[in-house]
């Protein structure tokens, strides 16, 4: 049998250092070859091949509503014959900017950028701007992307590859950068009294999903938000996966709870590489050109990848009957799961908000990245290559959500849950 993922895997390797774009498409925490996908359409991936795959990453998050929507392609197809750049400004930012404030609660302004990674820097920059402090409160296992900042500690990418320290990131930097447990409300309130006064931010993930899905304890965000309010504190909450997937507003307005400021990519981008920052207009105005704190990009606001997203979030807004959509899907994938692993008789926790979902192979609760860390990976690793082996997609890593897209149909989980029950027996007691 032709394995053409292997080939393009070991050419890929000769000029792309580790043969991948990012590390964790590298399947280095599960072991194997990754797959090389040729192309995809609603819930369904194909590779090199010609397999199909259900697919359970949707680009990890942002295919909301399937892959190669056909709203989405016509958009872009019909865009892209005007120019896929101008360096201009263009009255499709304006539209842009106007629907995502309609839809999410307490965003006075925004600013569009080309990935979520630039929206989390830029966002921290400009709450160390208005505040005139330097040090930021960030979580154990949360990923904000690769800025120097973000790599103290983060989640999936570095816990995937098992990196504990990332050379190039200066001892300045880690030492103004404060790491809590999430969910550890006691341990935030301490390192704001050991730092009094000198604390910028506090930035986090409402809902983590880069150590699995890892909701919020009942008090811990309102706990942050009165701690930021008493202490003068920016709070950025990071909604590049939460944003626009688990309701129109976001977490912001599922969970009841308002930030400062908040980061976008993922959802916002229909697919196209896309971030945003926003929130309060006294906050935002001190972005250059209105302010002194400089951010730029040259393809910011790019028509193409606006296009995108704007389509994307109009079907959203216009059809907010998909978020229940998604939740019934994904309850009933959560529920069948759970008949499956009570037969198979050892430890398992499976944590679900909305369209979002985690198993972990696990004796205790998963809150934080130590109780995630803790599970056992390894049998994890194995389940994910029977699920692999008979046609589902997983994210290759036990610390990564897995995010449900609208095009799959009750048949489709039905198949993963048969695939489960047959892969749980094969995985075996590692």
């Amino acid at each position: 049998m032709i394995n053409k993922s292997k080939e393009l895997f070991e050419r890929a390797q000769q000029s792309i250092p580790g043969g991948v774009n990012s590390p964790v498409r590298a399947f280095k925490s599960v072991g194997g070859t990754p797959i090389f996908i040729k192309k995809a359409k609603g819930a369904y991936l194909y590779d090199a091949d010609g397999n199909r795959y259900i697919d359970y990453i949707a680009s990890w998050g942002p295919m909301i509503l399937g892959h190669a929507y056909e709203p989405v392609v016509k958009a872009i197809q019909e865009y892209a014959a005007y120019s896929t750049s101008y360096g201009a400004p263009t009255e499709l930012e304006i539209e842009m900017a106007e629907l995502i404030l309609s839809m999410v609660p307490n965003v006075d302004m925004i600013r569009m950028v080309s990935s979520g990674t630039e929206a989390c820097m830029s966002a921290l920059r400009l709450a160390r701007g208005y505040t005139g402090k330097n040090k930021v409160i960030k979580f154990e296992g949360h990923y904000h992307g690769h800025a120097d900042s973000f790599l103290v500690k983060a989640g999936s990418g570095l816990a995937t590859l098992n990196i504990q320290t990332v050379p190039g990131i200066t001892a300045g930097v880690s030492v103004d950068t404060l790491v809590a447990s999430y969910n550890k409300l006691d341990e935030v309130r301490q390192l704001v009294n050991e730092n009094k006064g000198e604390v910028a931010a506090i930035i986090l993930e409402p809902v983590a999903g880069n150590m699995g899905c890892i909701l919020p304890e009942a008090g811990f965000l309102e706990g942050i938000r009165q701690l930021c309010d008493e202490e003068g504190i920016v709070l950025i909450m990071d909604e590049v996966m939460t944003g626009f997937r688990l309701a129109p507003g976001g977490a912001q307005e599922l969970l009841g709870i308002r930030a400062d400021l908040v980061t976008y990519g993922k959802v916002i981008g229909g697919g196209m590489p896309v971030g945003a920052f926003g929130g309060k207009k006294e906050i935002m105005q001190h972005i250059a050109p209105l302010g002194n704190v400089y951010q730029a990009g040259t393809l910011s606001g790019n028509p193409i990848a606006m296009i995108a997203g704007y389509t994307t979030l109009k079907t959203l807004k216009d059809n907010p009957a998909i978020y229940k959509e998604l939740e019934e899907k994904c309850t009933y994938l959560h529920k069948g799961l759970d008949e499956v692993l009570k037969a198979w008789g050892q430890p398992y926790v499976i944590n679900q908000l909305g369209s979002m979902i985690s198993l972990h192979f696990s004796d205790h609760a998963v809150t934080d990245f130590t109780s995630a860390a803790s599970a056992n990976n390894a049998r994890f690793n194995k389940f994910f290559h029977a699920m692999l082996k008979r046609g589902i997609y997983l994210p290759p890593s036990a610390f990564e959500a897995w995010f449900l897209c609208n095009a799959l149909t009750y048949a489709d989980l039905d198949e993963t849950i048969k695939a489960a029950k047959v892969s749980l027996n094969e995985t075996g007691n590692i």
